[in-house]
């Protein structure tokens, strides 16, 4: 493959072969002996793009080239400030970018048309599902092959391209199909700036021949964005706090939970200086561990029903009003629906919206904006969590291991709780290491703020793999801590030779369970059995033991 700069494939080329001529459907093409104040050479959509990652934030994005794609690869590679992350799957690609979000607030993923948008769909909705901000870009069909009814490689057959549109639009926020170069200015950064502002996935189709077009649109630096922040309704905010104000003061033992939405909402501050003034316990739903600080002197652990840390539930369900900061109620974090909480007793809040008990509701009122003005307003109530402090017994210590005992998850967990520090995170995968890694306690600077990740909502087992490698390539400065079953490994476990070509020093703690355990819980049979691999082999294969003749091409054209 040649990786200059506006080199293509030749089903990528204008039709017309050289930059001179107008192109069709609206790509123009300026002449080449323009003047330099009309038109440069490197002011085209690829640099565009790759200058508009850069500038919110976007420092590595995670690809799996594509003959669709690789021109647009070649300008995200010549970007200063912008590195592409080679994966060796496109799931593991979309995987690695929702771990990036998590991190840096927005990640990016390139692949190609149909084949690479619907293999990376499933991380994509993952990515929807936790409002995470991804930037999913595909590279599309040649501009004039649309209206042809031409059939094209990498579809299902037909000559209508929008299948893989419409497949985004159900787990994307926005979705712009870049086939013209006119409005192409205008349709990437609108996607863009949606997914900054929804905190949800956009996706981004461009045509393969025009990444390497120069035209007039692009011949100045990318105008800096300014989204307009949002603010509460004033008269809204008002009546929201006074109503909460009074409902829970009129409290005798109140407590306080925190939800997965205060990332989306970007309130765990405001949250924090809430719970300093109210004097309420605090706890945490599983979904929103690691968003609100563990070493907090009032924070009473994991309130997850039937399976919460010791004595928090008690707390949290005998108490006679509970102020829920942006909770998802499903089927995972209510076990079942089995919570033993009231709508009566409760108030809700979430991004834009408070709910008092069984009504009233006040929307336009934003979270961060109702928890700092509610801290003023509320008297200051420890009962509750006086209450905790006498029926509290410390977590006993597992017993020693036997020599020649095999190897107790108890006894491996109470090694990484050792390991946790303000310089690591954790990732959890889907299955039994939820439950495991939510009794780690997080020190401060790991667990404040996001330095706990694991996916609630989707569930999609191998997830953690992909992020480990995203959220580590995002934290240079970080070592993660990665809990995954071997059942979910063997899902997406290439992309750790990934993790050794960035050097990155994540540590994986792979429980080897034989099988699904998570499944056996819910329902045993033999599809839960799995095939046991060599694990330590095969970390040990990856490593390359001299230069591909790749590599070596690379080099030498470097050089």
């Amino acid at each position: 493959m040649d990786s200059t700069i506006g080199s293509q494939l030749q089903t990528c080329k204008p039709s017309n072969g050289m930059l001179g001529n107008p192109a069709q459907n609206g790509a123009t093409i300026l002449d080449s002996n323009a003047p330099p104040s009309v038109v440069v050479a490197d002011a085209t959509l690829g640099r565009h793009l790759a200058r508009r990652l850069v500038e919110i934030g976007v420092k590595d994005v995670f690809s799996v080239p594509g003959d669709f794609n690789l021109t647009l690869l070649d300008h995200h590679i010549a970007e200063p400030g912008l590195k592409n992350i080679g994966c060796c799957n496109e799931l593991n690609a979309g995987y690695a970018a929702d771990g990036y979000a998590r991190s840096r607030g927005v990640g990016a993923c390139v692949v190609t048309f149909t084949v690479g948008g619907l293999s990376i769909i499933n991380a994509i909705a993952g990515a929807y599902s936790e409002n995470l901000p991804v930037i999913c870009i595909v590279g599309g069909p040649n501009t004039n092959d649309y209206g042809t009814n031409r059939i094209l490689h990498h579809t299902i057959g037909l000559s209508d391209f929008s299948q893989e549109l419409r497949c985004f639009q159900t787990v994307t926020c926005y979705q712009a199909v870049v086939n013209n170069l006119e409005d192409a200015h205008e349709q990437i950064d609108r996607a863009i700036s949606t997914s900054l502002k929804e905190s949800k996935p956009v996706y981004i189709s461009i045509s393969c021949n025009l990444p390497a077009i120069p035209h007039p649109t692009f011949t100045r630096e990318p105008i800096p964005f300014s989204l307009s922040p949002r603010s509460s309704n004033k008269m809204g905010l008002e009546a929201a706090v006074e109503a909460a104000a009074t409902f829970l003061n009129k409290a005798v033992k109140p407590v306080i939970i925190g939800g997965p939405k205060l990332r989306v909402a970007k309130a765990c501050e405001a949250f924090v200086e809430l719970a300093d003034a109210c004097g309420y316990p605090i706890g945490v739903m599983p979904s929103a561990k690691g968003l609100v600080p563990e070493h907090h002197s009032r924070f009473i652990g994991t309130y997850w029903g039937a399976v919460s840390t010791s004595f928090c539930a008690e707390i949290v369900e005998s108490a006679d009003a509970y102020l829920f900061v942006g909770p998802i109620f499903n089927d995972y974090s209510s076990v079942g629906y089995s919570l033993l909480v009231k709508k009566e007793k409760a108030i809700v809040v979430q991004p834009d919206r408070v709910v008092i008990a069984n009504g009233p509701a006040f929307g336009c009122v934003l979270m961060k904006d109702f928890l700092q003005a509610l801290a003023k307003k509320v008297n200051r109530n420890p009962t509750a969590f006086e209450n905790y402090q006498r029926i509290f017994i410390p977590d006993g210590v597992p017993n020693k291991s036997e020599p020649k005992e095999p190897l107790r998850v108890n006894i491996m967990f109470q090694h990484v709780q050792k390991m946790l520090s303000s310089s690591t995170a954790v990732i959890a995968e889907t299955g039994d290491s939820w439950f495991n890694c939510q009794k780690l306690k997080l020190p401060e600077g790991c667990g404040w703020c996001c330095r706990y990740e694991f996916q609630m909502q989707y569930g999609s087992i191998g997830w953690s793999v992909g992020a480990t490698l995203g959220y580590a390539q995002s934290v240079p400065d970080k070592r993660v801590i990665s809990c995954i079953g071997d059942g979910s490994f063997q899902v997406t476990a290439q992309d750790v030779s990934t993790m050794l070509r960035c050097e990155q020093k994540s540590i994986i703690f792979l429980i080897n369970n034989g099988g699904y355990t998570i499944e056996v819980e819910i329902h045993d049979g033999p599809y839960n059995v799995i095939k046991n691999w060599d694990y330590t082999g095969l970390v040990e294969a990856i490593p390359m033991v001299k230069e591909t003749a790749g590599q070596k091409r690379f080099a030498m054209k470097k050089s």
